[in-house]
């Protein structure tokens, strides 16, 4: 999948909905009654499955994956999150190897030509991307570097 079609219009609770997966047991098959569990009852909240099915946390019969296991940790959710959506949105990684908010535009741009879709819809798929992209870590933890040996010189005294 090189990019998604799915999006949700609360795209503003994917923090704390990403917060309560990452906290509670995993089931053997996630629902729809899941979400609602969590408290999410609207059915504007029913998008939350998809996106977890297109990031690979789950199987498309709702079964949890090793990925959606790994992202339960709290010290590695971020990383796992990276993978998920280079992943799944890797078209737009082809464009920018880190896109900001600045590259906006050229998100959307790329979310309606490569759907044929409104600008509307571009827009809520650009959000998701975004505030999924809060919840990540794009390094993939390479930002721990071990430190270099310090070099040996023959200083003559």
């Amino acid at each position: 999948m090189a990019l998604p079609t799915t999006y949700t219009q609360e795209f503003k609770l994917l923090p704390d909905f990403f917060g309560k997966l990452r906290d509670a047991q995993a089931p053997d098959k996630f629902s729809l009654q899941m979400i609602k569990d969590f408290g999410y009852k609207s059915n504007n909240h029913r998008a939350f499955l998809p996106i977890l099915k297109a990031l690979g946390f789950l199987t498309a019969d709702g079964s949890p994956t090793p990925r959606y296991h790994d992202y339960r940790s709290h010290s590695a959710s971020k990383t796992i999150m990276g993978e998920a959506i280079k992943e799944a949105y890797s078209d737009i990684f082809l464009i920018k190897s880190k896109p900001t908010t600045s590259d906006k535009a050229l998100v959307e741009g790329k979310f309606k030509s490569y759907h044929n879709v409104s600008d509307t819809v571009a827009s809520l798929m650009s959000k998701t991307f975004y505030a999924l992209l809060d919840l990540a870590d794009l390094d993939g933890g390479t930002k721990t570097k071990t430190p270099k040996a310090p070099i040996e010189t023959n200083d003559a005294k």
